[in-house]
């Protein structure tokens, strides 16, 4: 079962599901995005505490920083699911923009995913 992210029901009362596969795997790479480790009781390394790195001053240490912490992660997590092509990290005034670029193995699938973490409103896209 594909569970949706954030975690919620649908209209019958019953546990909400990804709109599909690609969107399961998208909301997977987010959770690895935006946790810290230690984060998480029973997973203490699980994430890449990229969240916390948009309140540092920007700067292309910061951005390289990123990068392979993000990449490391998702190489971590989603070895069977993912194959990561590239990661890109921007660094602005208190936000973070991080592109990756992956191929979903199963399907042989490349897509391309944004984040943005500190946007205005506090929201992640």
């Amino acid at each position: 079962m594909d569970l949706a992210f954030p975690y919620g029901f649908d209209g019958t009362g019953h546990t909400a599901q990804a709109a599909s596969p690609a969107a399961h795997i998208a909301d997977m790479i987010e959770q690895i995005l935006f946790t810290a480790p230690g984060e998480r009781v029973n997973r203490p390394t699980f994430g890449s505490g990229t969240a916390q790195l948009a309140f540092e001053p920007a700067s292309a240490v910061l951005a390289a920083a990123a990068q392979q912490a993000i990449q490391a992660g998702l190489q971590q997590w989603l070895p069977d699911l993912i194959g990561v092509q590239s990661v890109t990290v921007t660094a602005g005034e208190s936000t973070l923009s991080v592109t990756v670029s992956y191929t979903v193995l199963a399907a042989q699938q490349q897509l391309t995913q944004q984040f943005v973490y500190g946007a205005p409103g506090g929201e992640t896209t």
